[in-house]
């Protein structure tokens, strides 16, 4: 192995197992009719960190995650209520959450000297530098998904499961692939499942889009967690105009 292919091991694994969290969670969620809790938890995991650089000069990695998971957690169980106390307007409400939290993250970037760049690295991260501790904590993140998966009876789909498991996942995605990143994974490769495309082949789909936009982050010298983002936004639109698989 090159010295350029050891080099990527460390994205591209982690952009593996990734797909493997997301993909599942992302067809839950289009089946719930809840898309904006996507960017509503994530974007509260990203308020928990900054929260955490604004209290902390130096929070590190450790702090950061916990930071983050007790936001999301939190996030995630004040969209479960919003979502059961008014069912009607739950998108709505959750799109304010969204913006609450996005308000919170910008106060707390005005009361750290680094927030600025923290900020900028929770929406795009440069996927490109992964570190291998990030990939250990997709890897928890992936064996706790495809473990619930794999229970019978759904165990998935039960509320008290989903939602805080779907806030733990994604506390950890963002700090590593960005919010952008998170929402497209969560949702380009979901849409197949709706034309009724196989989760297990959904899956691979959004692993080929992330190594696509990759491959253009390498060949155009493009921000890599952007690149990847629009190749899964590019994969979810090809989806709507697929045909849907005769059941």
């Amino acid at each position: 192995m090159n010295a350029d292919l050891a080099w990527l091991a460390a994205p591209a694994a982690a952009l593996l197992l990734a797909s493997l969290v997301l993909v599942p969670l992302g067809a839950q969620v289009l089946a719930r009719g809840v898309v904006f809790i996507d960017l509503a938890v994530a974007q509260i995991a990203a308020c928990g960190v900054l929260a955490a650089g604004a209290l902390v000069e130096e929070p590190g990695a450790l702090l950061s995650s916990v930071a983050a998971a007790a936001a999301a957690l939190l996030g995630s169980a004040g969209v479960w209520w919003l979502a059961r106390r008014w069912p009607e307007q739950r998108e709505a409400l959750i799109g304010l959450v969204y913006v609450a939290g996005a308000g919170i993250s910008v106060i707390a970037v005005a009361f750290d000297p680094h927030g600025r760049e923290r900020l900028a690295r929770l929406l795009a991260a440069d996927v490109l530098w992964v570190p291998w501790s990030a990939v250990l904590l997709l890897a928890a993140a992936a064996s706790l998904v495809l473990t619930l998966s794999a229970l019978r009876g759904g165990v998935l789909r039960r509320d008290a499961v989903f939602y805080p498991a779907f806030a733990l996942a994604l506390s950890m995605a963002v700090q590593t692939l960005g919010l952008y990143l998170v929402f497209a994974l969560l949702i380009g490769p979901a849409l197949w499942t709706q034309r009724g495309v196989a989760l297990g082949k959904a899956v691979p789909l959004g692993v080929a889009a992330c190594l696509a936009g990759m491959g253009w982050s390498w060949a155009f010298d493009w921000p890599s967690g952007a690149s990847t983002a629009l190749a899964l936004c590019l994969l979810g639109i090809l989806a709507v105009w697929r045909a849907p698989v005769p059941a």
